[in-house]
């Protein structure tokens, strides 16, 4: 598959100040916040989890000496993935998300890790609601694109074909029972009760066509996520999976990647599923205006519990102030990404409050190693000594962050407990540059502006943290987040050396915390290949095997 390909499946598993940004220090007061964000950055580590303090301003690198097992499970290899990346620094890394969201207080909803808003899941006396999020999307295909902002409006109409609770298990949906019949073989049942919108019953037929649409490269941006899918086939009213390899997070996989379609409605030339829906879930589309708005009505023959506003509007507010203003405001009933420095404001309008919670989104600064001087482990352990995290958490987070030391997050299926975070070290980080033979480089880190929490600030504090280094000069370059995906997902080669990106893992697996930037595809930034070998072993082991 070409780099170019999926450009938007970049969106989603893709706001001058310095780390002394004014800090209110809000975190965990008022609300139901509690963004405690005790990262654990500040304290000491040698990278294989014993604790042994580093000695200041040496050269020596980390290293992950940690041997696997004889025949290890597939968690014990995706430990040793984050273990070994957490030394080979293909990133800086810096801190798992916090989700923060304004939200009038007329509507009882709890934010979800994984950064979905399914309007069915609130409990409200209100008719009418309208979200404010920083953007709106580009298509209504539910596999033209993969970003958090398009599935929060296109899933008010559409279903995956399972779900997921909030600790990331696969629960049922339009599948109501799954099992592996065969190492390279799943089945589903599925639900008899369900009605497109257009008044048509769902068939079994329909989900086979829907999971073989979206595993086609050529129209579908989650091809590359749906896992090892060789046919998707009916047999006695269940649909029917052959894989290509044992593929262990196939279930997880569907809870995230594909919806359900209507075969018939889609071959229709007269239909078009760029701007039109038909969908199986509890809102039927009202009205598309691109770039505008996107409204929704409660559709009356949903086979699920009906929701309880009878409408929901969708509008794009790019830039921080105005979605807060328009929450205060009450034009928007809830809004995305509000500020920790704009909690305050929140906190004392009238009918409003906030909500946050730990999400599944890690952000870090990707080093492309085609690239001089990324190319140079000694230089990428550098930069992570080089970068105070616990501060960029502390005073421009005001707390709601918490360190990470590798790919995967705490809590999903194969992180490393015993990986210590980088601790900030800048003598250590100079003696590094020296090391690397580059010192004397000037670098540039490139940053989105507004699609992640405070990300232009965090960026332009780190950079300002490296350019405090006696060897090395850096700034910031603030982007278009839309032009910087696109270059980012050109030919590696093309792509920018360094830049600050952040990762949402629906799955909860290692496996699509770390494969996708690890292994040849579009957005591989790195190359190893030991780390390679480990991540393929994980494909070939069952889940709990």
């Amino acid at each position: 598959m070409s780099r170019d390909i999926d450009r938007r499946t970049f969106l989603q598993y893709s706001g001058a100040t310095a780390a002394t940004a004014a800090s209110v220090g809000l975190a965990g007061c008022g609300g139901n916040g509690n963004g405690n964000g005790n990262g654990n950055g500040n304290g000491n580590g040698n990278g294989n989890g014993d604790g042994t303090p580093d000695d200041g301003a040496d050269a020596e690198l980390r290293t992950y000496d940690e041997e696997l097992p004889e025949d290890p499970s597939r968690v014990e290899v995706l430990q040793h993935a984050n273990g070994l990346a957490n030394a080979l620094a293909p990133w800086v890394y810096l801190h798992q998300q916090f989700s923060i969201y304004g939200i009038n207080n007329d509507i009882e909803w709890d934010a979800r890790p994984d950064e979905d808003i399914n309007v069915k899941e609130f409990s409200t006396d209100r008719d009418e609601i309208t979200i404010s999020q920083g953007q709106l999307l580009e298509t209504l295909d539910p596999t033209g694109e993969n970003s958090t902002p398009q599935y929060n409006i296109v899933d008010q109409a559409y279903e995956p074909f399972l779900y997921r609770d909030r600790e990331g298990r696969p629960i049922e949906l339009i599948v109501t029972d799954w099992e592996r019949t065969a190492e390279q073989e799943v089945r589903l049942t599925l639900r008899d009760d369900v009605q497109f919108h257009n008044g048509d019953d769902m068939t079994a037929e329909d989900v086979a066509f829907s999971i073989s649409r979206a595993n086609n490269p050529d129209i579908s941006e989650v091809a590359g996520n749906m896992g090892d899918i060789a046919e998707a086939t009916v047999e006695d009213g269940d649909v029917v999976l052959d894989l290509d390899s044992v593929t262990p997070t196939i279930f997880r996989n569907l809870t995230a990647f594909g919806r359900v379609l209507q075969q018939s409605w889609v071959e229709n030339d007269d239909n078009d599923i760029a701007t039109e829906i038909n969908g199986t879930g509890p809102y039927e589309l009202e009205e598309y205006v691109n770039d505008t708005r996107v409204a929704f009505t409660k559709f009356d023959g949903y086979w699920g519990e009906a929701a309880d506003p009878n409408s929901v509007t969708f509008t794009g507010i790019p830039e921080n102030g105005p979605r807060v203003d328009a929450l205060i405001a009450g034009d928007s009933d809830l809004v995305t990404n509000v500020r920790p420095n704009d909690i305050p404001d929140v906190e004392e309008a009238e009918g409003v409050g906030y909500d946050d919670v730990p999400s599944t989104r890690n952000i870090f600064l990707v080093m492309n190693d085609v690239a001089e001087p990324f190319d140079n482990q000694a230089f990428r352990q550098a930069m992570n000594f080089a970068v105070d995290v616990q501060s960029i958490i502390d005073s421009i987070l005001n707390e709601f962050g918490n360190q990470t030391s590798q790919p995967t997050l705490p809590g999903h299926n194969g992180h490393n407990p015993d990986i210590d975070p980088y601790p900030y070290d800048p003598e250590r980080a100079e003696a590094l540059v020296e090391e690397s033979g580059h010192a004397g480089i000037e670098i540039e880190l490139h940053t989105p502006v507004g699609r992640y929490l405070r990300d232009a600030d965090i960026a332009e504090a780190a950079a300002n943290q490296i350019n405090e280094l006696e060897n090395v000069t850096c700034t910031a370059n603030r982007r278009d987040f839309g032009e910087l995906v696109n270059e980012l997902l050109a030919e590696q080669a093309e792509s920018p050396a360094f830049f600050l990106i952040g990762w949402g893992n629906p799955t909860l697996d290692g496996d699509y915390a770390m494969s996708p930037w690890f292994t040849e595809g579009p957005f591989q930034h790195f190359s190893n290949e030991e780390l390679a070998e480990l991540l393929q072993q994980a494909r070939t082991i069952p889940s709990g095997g």
